[in-house]
């Protein structure tokens, strides 16, 4: 669309003719949704629709739109929830010391909405729901020790009495 509207034409008259030209070229085909009806014209207008929908449209992560303390509080009880899959107790310690100070620094700015009552986590009173929460460890078996393989000789003489069709517990002396 490069070309200058001429002086003569109106405005309404060119763009339709510019939208033909296009529809005859086939720059309209193969586009995403094609075919398929527009979605939302059944509902009025909001901001936030429209927000939470260019959201889902650029691949972008919905809870961004959610106040921060409730961000919090959600994270609070994923990380409750995941206490088994926590590997050490540093590891939980240092996690719920992060979680408290930036719950803490979410607290001392301005709200920007309304009050969401989100606890501070007791790192001790965590470790212990964390060990709580631990599956045992499976028992360790008792290694078996090895047995002994015969030795060559007794492998022989147990090859020579099988064939001469005596038990392998026999006296080799005896010639019946």
């Amino acid at each position: 669309m490069t070309e200058k509207k001429p002086a003569h034409m109106r405005h309404e008259d060119w763009v339709e003719r510019q939208l033909r030209e296009a529809r005859e070229r086939g720059a309209f085909d193969n586009l995403d949704g094609h075919g398929k009806p527009l979605r939302s014209l059944d509902r009025p207008f909001s901001a936030e629709q429209w927000a939470r929908d260019w959201v889902e449209r650029s691949g972008g992560d919905l809870q961004a739109l959610l106040p921060p303390l409730l961000i919090l509080r959600k994270e609070r009880a994923a990380l409750l929830q995941a206490l088994p899959t926590i590997g050490s107790e540093q590891v939980l310690r240092e996690t719920v010391a992060d979680f408290n100070a930036r719950l803490l620094d979410q607290y001392r700015r301005p709200m920007d909405g309304p009050l969401i009552a989100v606890g501070v986590l007791d790192a001790d009173e965590t470790v212990a729901l964390w060990q709580q929460a631990r599956p045992e460890p499976e028992p360790v078996p008792e290694p078996t020790p090895p047995t002994a393989r015969p030795g060559l000789f007794a492998r022989v003489r147990t090859l020579v009495l099988n064939r001469r069709g005596r038990a392998p517990g026999a006296d080799p002396f005896r010639t019946d």
